[in-house]
């Protein structure tokens, strides 16, 4: 016999990025532990794939997905985004000037930057490189194109003495002087009441409350130092959607739709709880 839905913890999906920890510490340490079935450890992509086939009633996933996903909706006021550099999300590259770029290799851990990164070269540089897609790996993404693009912890740790590192939301940020969320909660519409009692707020809130435990667990897994990590994810990372970022938000969608990238631009809809 299935078991009633309306009994059940909910499930909820992310990546094990560095910047997800704020977000999810409530569910696994803090106050909410044991109000969820958390899945980690996965690419961000891979979470908008479990929101698809329903394996999850929420996940954090990259925000282009808001237009491949049916029937989601978005939650308010949390996303993963930057206001100027986001420093983890990142082109990297041999060469000095975007411009002289041939050939770019494509992590695509996550559709969103994928779409980015597009929208860069055609919008606002004016011309369309050769793309291909590779796992991510530095020196086999360079053996073959002049850029690579490079998502999450690993991004962080390209040394900038050996390649020129262009920081997506910096580009994006001096091109439209709008901040940029790369992905948000998404709720099922159709399971939205199992996670109504969830407080994803809240959890971001008690997260950030945290971030010595974080940045302590975190420093030896991604080799960088406790300073190097609270100023990652209080400088560069912005948690919170407020109407600038919403803006930006729906500027690339627009430019997504614009460059065949999306099918349609989707007015926002947001779950209520």
């Amino acid at each position: 016999m299935n078991q009633n839905p309306q009994k059940r913890l909910p499930r909820i999906a992310a990546s094990s990025y560095l910047n997800t920890a704020p977000l999810i510490w409530s569910f696994i340490y803090g106050s909410q532990r044991e109000s969820v079935q958390l899945f980690t450890d996965t690419a961000p992509a891979r979470c908008a794939e479990m929101l698809a086939r329903d394996e999850v009633d929420a996940a954090l996933v990259p925000v282009i997905e808001y237009h491949r996903l049916p029937n989601v909706a978005i939650v308010p006021d949390v996303c993963v985004g930057s206001r100027s550099a986001v420093r983890s999300v990142v082109i990297a590259s041999r060469v000095n000037n975007l411009k002289k770029v041939r050939r770019v290799a494509l992590d695509n851990s996550s559709r969103t930057s994928v779409a980015l990164v597009k929208i860069i070269f055609r919008e606002f540089l004016g011309f369309e490189p050769e793309w291909e897609t590779s796992p991510p790996d530095l020196k086999s993404m360079l053996a073959r194109a002049d850029a690579a693009l490079i998502i999450g912890d690993p991004a962080m740790k390209i040394p900038r003495d050996k390649f020129r590192v262009f920081d997506l939301a910096t580009l994006w940020h001096d091109y439209t002087g709008l901040g940029f969320v790369f992905a948000m909660w998404m709720v099922r519409t159709s399971n939205a009441t199992v996670v109504r009692a969830n407080d994803f707020a809240g959890a971001r809130d008690e997260g950030l409350a945290h971030l010595e435990e974080i940045a302590a667990q975190h420093a030896d897994r991604i080799g960088l130092s406790r300073n190097e990590i609270r100023d990652y994810l209080t400088r560069n990372i912005a948690f919170q959607m407020d109407e600038e970022m919403k803006k930006g938000l729906q500027l690339y969608f627009d430019l997504a739709h614009k460059h065949d990238l999306i099918q349609t631009s989707r007015v926002l809809e947001f779950a209520t709880f």
